[in-house]
């Protein structure tokens, strides 16, 4: 089946893939001796490159963040609903950008690559990274691109936080940060999850010390808890009632452990749907990026200083239902700012749909993300 492509679609798209020679020095001391970003652009870039947006993805994201990558295909990046022509983000005024993350799985390097030193997979020897590491390596990319300034860095959740990195390491390239659904640092709870989801992973008979690219069997069940345990964290309990409520998936109690809920059957196929996409050993690595994020630490646990050299403009987003990131979490970082003197600007939005909301087409967070971008370009900021 073609993919129905609307007016409002960027289209088919190309990624593409920026090798870097140089090596990576890495916040753990560790360094990559060379490596490689995949990423998506949408729009034109204007004659001054001042339109960039780069766009930040969450632990489960990568670089299609947009439109389709063949005629054939049918389900669209997974930002579609906010970027394109005449979308909040429009690729008729704005130059979009969006890579895969060090130590992802859908190109960029990490434990899926060969190692240079042995020639097979990294796997587990893939060093950890930061959320600094992975803001340094996109701004290699943004130097490759020819790209000094952006007009926005913009992401969810885990985006989000990469958003608030890149205005501290970088505050002279980045005019306005998005925060949507994200957080200053994880809360114990969050820590907690995350610990949970590795131990299902590293427990699975098939990990093998994470070297399970050598005997061709993943470790299919523990990533799949994973994903579960992760998934229900997103969604709010209205909108799983909402969905599934009690309803029984054959009319009647069948005294039994298989999937005898609606609610458990949609759970088995978001993991076992995840399995098929996602690596393993990336998800560890990435759950471990979101623990290690505390921009404060480097402020001797100062929120308000370590925003200081800052001098992007501010939006953050948060959602009414998102317990994962709660609206506190979000307040906590524009207290912050405000602290620090910075511009910012704070909506909290009302939803149903848990911690996914800031993936979804919800019309007043749509059109607050419009609003702003729409001043941006009529203002004179990018």
């Amino acid at each position: 089946m073609t993919a129905d492509i609307s007016p409002d679609s960027v289209g088919i798209v190309k990624p593409r893939v920026q090798h870097f020679a140089q090596s990576l020095q890495l916040e753990s001391g560790s360094e990559l001796p060379a490596f490689e970003l995949i990423y998506e652009t949408y729009g034109e870039l204007n004659r001054d490159r001042s339109n960039a947006v780069l766009v930040c993805h969450a632990l489960s994201g990568d670089h299609h963040v947009a439109g389709f990558h063949s005629p054939e295909d049918r389900k669209p990046g997974w930002w579609d609903n906010l970027i394109g022509p005449g979308k909040p983000v429009d690729t008729r005024r704005f130059f979009v950008v969006c890579p895969n993350n060090l130590g992802g799985c859908s190109g960029s390097t990490g434990p899926l690559t060969a190692n240079p030193a042995t020639g097979k997979p990294y796997g587990p020897d893939f060093p950890l990274v930061t959320v600094g590491d992975w803001v340094k390596s996109q701004a290699l990319l943004a130097d490759a691109l020819d790209i000094r300034c952006w007009a926005v860095v913009i992401g969810g959740s885990l985006g989000g936080m990469q958003a608030l990195q890149w205005a501290i390491d970088y505050p002279d390239r980045v005019k306005n940060a998005f925060v949507i659904a994200a957080a200053s640092k994880l809360s114990t709870q969050n820590i907690a999850f995350n610990e949970v989801a590795r131990q299902a992973i590293r427990s699975d008979p098939d990990f093998n010390n994470g070297h399970y690219y050598e005997n061709g069997r993943k470790p299919a069940l523990g990533l799949m808890l994973a994903r579960m345990l992760g998934h229900i964290t997103y969604l709010s309990d209205d909108v799983l009632d909402e969905k599934f409520g009690r309803e029984l998936r054959h009319g009647k109690i069948r005294f039994g452990f298989e999937d005898e809920f609606q609610v458990e059957s949609y759970l088995r196929y978001q993991g076992r749907s995840f399995v098929d996409r996602f690596d393993a050993n990336s998800y560890l690595l990435i759950t471990k990026v979101l623990d290690y994020f505390d921009p404060a630490s480097a402020a001797g646990g100062n929120l308000a200083e370590a925003f200081k050299p800052a001098q992007a403009n501010f939006y953050v987003i948060s959602f009414s239902s998102d317990w994962r990131f709660a609206p506190p979490r979000s307040r906590e970082i524009v207290r912050a700012l405000l602290e620090a003197d910075k511009n910012v600007s704070y909506v909290r939005i009302q939803s149903t749909q848990g911690h996914d909301s800031f993936l979804m087409p919800i019309p007043h967070y749509h059109q607050v993300v419009r609003t702003a971008m729409n001043r941006i370009a009529g203002t004179g900021g990018f």
